[in-house]
């Protein structure tokens, strides 16, 4: 369903898109140089515990071993990368955008980015780069600022698993009818379309950026075949915390009595849909923990099945780099869209977050690099993602209307400009879905503050139903529910197992970390003025502080403050 809201900042891109703001790039001093090829490679629904080289407690499984030889090994692994919206379309806005979601407008799976909006590929372009897009896109609009383009269409923007149908604009006809269909498993055929663009389709005058984004692993985990056999004697390592979450959560996530946990029944949930996989392959032991075992160790030998064939297309992207000269002359990055709950919390999906969520895989390989297969736990977010791919192929200065921070510098061994002192997130899809309530929250090194607000930013929502196509019938309503705070510890207890904000040991901490999220959140521009219900319940939870709060002197550094003129132009002359 389409949302009937509109932000302040979307209606500001619409009315000033076609003032045109891409400056040209001649004045950029690193223009006559000889730029690298930039590989960007996202995957949907990638956690870092599916990566080797994150060493979680499915590494041992290897089920990336070529991601871990060529990219972990030869680049630098980011161990703490988020994203600011946990959820796959505003997740890529936020990427292409280089803003908040309040920012560009895209809160959820509802709003379309629009076409003017495209801005790194348009900074790509005017930097002397030939563009592609090529995979899933799932942004409701046409990528046209690309130069080539073939994008996953049906099922919202997902497409399928197999037999797959993409728009291209290789076919004629207006999107999304310029259509062309393949046969055979979704991500062979992302990475053939890309082959053979690199091979025979882009201009090799230029440098090429190419985003090329895999379909898997995101649900149903629908592997190829070839992959049945893929771990199918190994006994799959569960999380700690999938049975014991005694000292998790608040009322807010929890509800009264545990109301929120299994909504609609004991067999089934909305947030852990593994359980499901119970009824669905009629696992009956008569003993409960035995079942679910069984059920989640189905449900991610599947996911892992995925991954294990994108690291083997990956093989053969790399090898034709090889093969063609053009591997030591390419910048590539893997990452995925957002992270993963794998059980954490007897929890699936993304949205919360919680670590395993909100953590993104970001790891990056830039040849001859001297701090090669290394690791580093600098804060960085996905809205800096698109500043540093701009630095990476040859822009001095960051465009005035992105919100992110350029963190190149790291990968030459060098300090960045401008670092964050912590992560501003905002979950807006409330009860949507997963049954995970709306929520923002601040990720420092040491703490991190969740404040759920529980209501949807759309009132006129209220009574519908979410995932109504699933099989076991109605689903929950959409509906206000309680609003509480956690508060996690990520030094000594870095997988959130105990909430302290009722702790009166914390009482200071929880005081500091509240205030600084709401001049975080001022500073980021995310306001709720134009949402009376959602600002009365933060005036109710933060009444000890303004909620307009402007602390200059907790963070220093400068957010980008959207301005007018700041759309005509993306450079100084």
């Amino acid at each position: 369903m389409e949302t009937k809201k509109i932000t302040n900042a979307l209606m500001l891109t619409s009315s000033l898109c076609s003032l045109g703001f891409i400056s040209s790039a001649c004045s950029n001093s690193n223009s006559s140089k000889k730029k690298m090829n930039i590989l960007y490679i996202m995957c949907d629904d990638l956690t870092s515990q599916a990566i080797g080289a994150y060493g979680s407690r499915l590494a041992t499984l290897n089920p990336t071993p070529v991601i871990d030889k060529e990219l972990a090994a030869n680049g630098i692994v980011f161990d703490d990368c988020f994203d600011v919206n946990s959820i796959s379309t505003p997740s890529r806005a936020n990427i292409l955008t280089g803003q908040y979601s309040h920012t560009n407008g895209v809160l959820t799976l509802d709003e379309a980015l629009m076409p003017c909006q495209e801005y790194l590929p348009m900074e790509m372009k005017q930097l002397g780069y030939t563009t592609a897009m090529i995979g899933k896109w799932h942004q409701h609009c046409e990528p046209s600022a690309f130069d080539y383009y073939q994008v996953l269409i049906g099922h919202g923007g997902q497409g399928t698993y197999f037999d797959p149908e993409f728009c291209t604009n290789e076919v004629k006809g207006k999107y999304p009818n310029n259509t062309k269909k393949y046969t055979g498993h979704v991500t062979k055929n992302i990475a053939d379309i890309t082959l053979d663009w690199l091979k025979n389709k882009r201009d090799k005058s230029k440098p090429f950026f190419l985003m090329h984004h895999f379909k898997a692993p995101h649900d149903n985990f629908e592997f190829a075949p070839e992959y049945k056999d893929y771990l199918a004697d190994v006994d799959i390592p569960m999380p700690k915390t999938l049975f014991n979450r005694k000292g998790f959560g608040s009322i807010a996530t929890r509800g009264a009595n545990d109301s929120l946990v299994n909504r609609i029944g004991t067999s089934v949930s909305n947030r852990h849909l593994f359980r499901n996989y119970v009824q669905m392959y009629k696992i009956n032991t008569g003993n409960d923990s035995l079942d679910t075992k069984m059920a989640y160790n189905e449900y991610l030998k599947r996911y892992l099945r995925c991954v294990k064939g994108v690291d083997d297309q990956l093989k053969r992207i790399f090898d034709y780099l090889k093969e063609n000269k053009l591997w030591d002359n390419t910048i590539i990055i893997i990452t995925g869209d957002q992270g993963m709950m794998l059980g954490e919390h007897d929890l699936q999906d993304k949205r919360w977050m919680y670590e395993e969520s909100m953590r993104m895989p970001f790891i990056v390989r830039v040849p001859g690099m001297k701090n090669a297969g290394t690791h580093n736990d600098q804060l960085v977010c996905n809205v800096d993602f698109a500043p540093t791919l701009l630095s990476l192929a040859g822009e001095n200065e960051t465009p005035r209307y992105m919100q992110g921070y350029d963190f190149s510098p790291i990968l030459y061994g060098k300090k960045t400009k401008y670092t964050h002192e912590a992560i501003y997130y905002r979950y807006w899809m409330h009860m949507i879905h997963h049954d995970v309530p709306a929520h923002f929250g601040i990720r420092t090194k040491d703490y991190k503050l969740i404040f759920f607000y529980g209501r949807h930013y759309d009132p006129s929502r209220y009574g519908e139903r979410t995932m109504v196509w699933e099989k076991w019938g109605e689903s929950n309503l959409i509906e206000p529910t309680p609003a509480a705070f956690e508060l996690y510890d990520m030094k000594n207890d870095p997988h959130e197992t105990t909430n302290l904000a009722n702790n009166p040991k914390y009482a200071k901490v929880l005081a500091d970390l509240k205030q600084q999220l709401l001049a975080l959140k001022a500073k980021v521009g995310d306001s709720d003025t134009s949402n009376p219900e959602i600002q009365k319940v933060i005036n109710e939870n933060f009444k000890e502080f303004s909620t307009n709060t402007q602390d200059a002197k907790r963070f220093p550094k400068k957010y980008a403050k959207i301005k007018k003129d700041d759309w005509k132009l993306s450079h100084k002359k």
